[in-house]
């Protein structure tokens, strides 16, 4: 059961949050300032993810957010009842993967943690399953070679090669791409995620003719064989 640390000083909110968290089958740990939030971390390093509230006392989830940055990559998702620029860009400034502006709805906020957890498997994907044929993508370097040559690929065509490495032979929907690359609150369509694939295959020459598949009316899966198809 992966452990989801929740940090809020509103008992309510935290409690409300752990609930969700509870029924979607995770370990919710509960803290209710800054402090105890870091130290509630320290001593459960196998912590799946944090949420943690911008507005805390002793602590706020920034700092929170920094000082955990300096050791670990854990997925951290920040909630905060303002909606200003300011925040949402400090919060990728200390290393937050995501944010949540409260008033939410819980449902929306647990699909934002899935995403989340499923980046961060994604990520973890060694650099050995990320080899194929003649493709190797280095992800310290963000960098694809095809053949020994560097491939100019755009960041969105670059996420969905990798998600699709992350497991050979599964078909994402045109769905998943979409959440986990453009994000929940992006409004546009399934369109775009066929538009970039295709331009992906392009630039992936003969390799993506072999291996990257359109399973029509579903989605995409990279084809861990070289028959043509």
């Amino acid at each position: 059961m992966k452990k989801i640390i929740v940090a809020d000083d509103e008992r309510h909110i935290r409690r409300l949050v752990c609930d969700f968290l509870t029924n979607e089958g995770y370990e919710a740990l509960e803290a209710a300032d800054g402090d105890a939030a870091l130290e509630l971390f320290r001593r459960n390093r196998d912590t799946a993810a944090l949420i943690l509230d911008v507005m805390m006392p002793n602590m706020d989830g920034w700092a929170v957010c920094r000082e955990i940055r300096k050791t670990s990559s854990v997925p951290i998702l920040l909630l905060t009842a303002r909606s200003e620029e300011f925040d949402q860009l400090m919060g990728f400034e200390v290393g937050a993967d995501d944010y949540v502006t409260k008033p939410f709805s819980p449902s929306v906020l647990m699909k934002r943690v899935a995403v989340l957890l499923r980046h961060a498997e994604t990520a973890a994907v060694s650099d050995r399953q990320n080899e194929l044929d003649s493709l190797c993508v280095d992800e310290a370097a963000h960098v694809v070679t095809l053949d020994g040559r560097a491939l100019e690929l755009t960041l969105k065509e670059y996420k969905i090669l990798l998600k699709l490495l992350s497991s050979v032979g599964r078909v994402f929907t045109r769905e998943q791409l979409l959440d986990d690359i453009w994000g929940l609150d992006y409004e546009g369509d399934a369109r775009t995620v066929d538009s970039h694939v295709a331009r992906l295959r392009t630039k992936l020459g003969d390799w993506g003719s072999r291996h990257l598949k359109t399973v029509y009316g579903t989605g995409y899966k990279i084809d861990g064989g070289a028959g043509e198809g």
